[in-house]
C-alpha cells in the first residue's frame, strides 16, 4: 500500500496564533518509524525503616501515589508515540454514531480505486505541537487507514499553514485543493477567527462559499471546528459563536462537521482527562495523544463508512450532521 503523506511550507503570516515552527517534513511516508515520547523519570530516594504500625506511614502513601501518577504519564505518553497502535480515547457517551456520512470516499475504499484525501485547515493541521512528522493528525489518520486496508492506494495530503483562516484559506482553495480532486476534504478552521476577533458574519459567508466550492468538486467534506483549549475558551461567546456558525453551515449544506471543540470538551469535563494531556503548555494546540485521538475518531468514521457500503446499507449523500463513534 502507498501512503503519500505531503506538506506545504509556505510562509507564516502573522496572526493572533502563534506562529511556530511546523515540523520537519519527509517527502513521503510509507511506513513511519515510531518516534519515541520521552517518559518521566524519577530518581526515588532510599527507603525509610517501616513502621510496624498496621497502618503505613504517609511517606509510603505519598510515594505510591507518585509512582501511579509517574506511571500514567508513560502510559500516555507510551501510546501517543506508538503511531501503530490506537490510543485509549473515547468519543463523548453521549454522541450520536455516524450513518455513513463520507459516501464518495467510502465507495471508492470499497471498491479498491486510489483515495486522495485534504487535510486543509491551520496550524493544527500543520501539527504545531506534535514532537514529530508522524504525530500529526493527517499523519495519524494515514497509517490508521494503511492499517485497515493495507492493499489500498490512498494519498493523504497535509495544505495546513499556520495563522490562517477563512479570508486566506479561501484564496488558496483551488489551487492547494481543488486542483488535487481529492475525494475528502477535512477542512479546519474558525480558531484563529476566535483569536483574531474576526468578522463572525464574515467569516461565515467565506466559509459558506468555500463549501459550495468543494462540493461542486464532488468531494466529501468535514468541517473541523475550533479546539478545547484555554487560549479559546478564554473567548468562550467567540468561542461558542463559531461552533453554532460552522454548525449551521454543515446544516444548510448538509455536510459533515466533526464537533472537536465539543468532543475535547467531553475529554476534560466528563472523562476527567489532564488538559495538559490534550494541550500543550502554550494553551493552544494540541498534543500527540491529542492528535491521535482526534485522528482516531476521524479514521473509525470513514471505516464504518465503508463497511455500510460493503454490506450493502443505503448511504445518503448528503448528511447534515455527524458526531464521532
Amino acid at each position: 500500500m502507498t501512503v503519500l503523506m505531503l506538506l506545504s511550507l509556505a510562509g507564516v503570516p502573522a496572526c493572533a496564533e502563534p506562529a511556530s515552527p511546523a515540523p520537519a517534513v519527509t517527502a513521503a511516508v510509507s511506513s513511519p518509524t515510531p518516534v519515541s515520547v520521552g517518559a518521566v523519570a524519577t530518581a526515588s530516594p532510599p527507603a525509610a525503616p517501616v513502621s510496624q504500625s498496621s497502618s503505613p506511614p504517609d511517606s509510603l502513601n505519598s510515594k505510591s501515589l507518585t509512582e501511579k501518577a509517574v506511571e500514567k504519564v508513560k502510559q500516555v505518553a507510551k501510546s501517543a508515540g506508538d503511531i501503530f497502535n490506537r490510543v485509549p480515547c473515547l468519543a463523548p457517551k453521549d454522541s450520536a454514531r455516524s450513518k455513513g456520512s463520507l459516501p464518495h470516499v467510502a465507495g471508492k475504499l470499497a471498491a479498491g480505486q486510489p483515495v486522495v484525501i485534504i487535510a486543509f485547515g491551520s496550524s493544527s493541521t500543520v501539527g504545531v505541537g506534535s514532537t514529530a512528522p508522524e504525530y500529526t493528525y493527517p499523519n495519524r489518520l494515514a497509517a490508521q487507514l494503511q492499517r485497515q486496508y493495507p492493499g489500498a492506494d490512498i494519498t493523504v495530503v497535509n495544505r495546513g499553514r499556520n495563522g490562517e483562516d477563512a479570508p486566506e484559506m479561501l484564496k488558496r482553495l483551488q489551487s492547494a485543493v481543488l486542483d488535487l480532486h481529492p475525494d475528502l476534504v477535512i477542512w479546519q478552521v474558525g480558531t484563529n477567527a476566535v483569536l483574531r476577533k474576526l468578522d463572525p458574519d464574515e467569516t461565515g459567508h467565506l466559509v459558506d462559499e468555500g463549501v459550495a466550492q468543494i462540493q461542486a468538486a464532488g468531494a466529501d467534506l468535514v468541517l473541523v471546528d475550533p479546539q478545547y483549549s484555554p487560549r479559546v475558551t478564554e473567548r468562550a461567546d467567540d468561542a461558542n459563536k463559531m461552533v453554532k456558525l460552522l454548525g449551521k453551515i454543515a446544516q444548510i449544506r448538509h455536510v459533515n462537521v466533526f464537533p472537536r471543540f465539543s468532543v475535547m470538551r467531553d475529554w476534560h469535563e466528563k472523562q476527567a482527562v489532564p488538559m495538559d494531556t490534550f494541550v500543550v503548555a502554550d494553551g493552544l494546540h494540541m498534543t500527540d495523544w491529542g492528535y491521535a485521538c482526534f485522528a482516531q475518531l476521524l479514521g473509525d468514521d470513514i471505516i464504518k463508512s465503508v463497511g455500510q457500503i460493503k454490506l450493502g446499507v443505503s448511504i445518503p449523500s448528503r448528511v447534515e450532521f455527524y458526531l464521532p463513534m
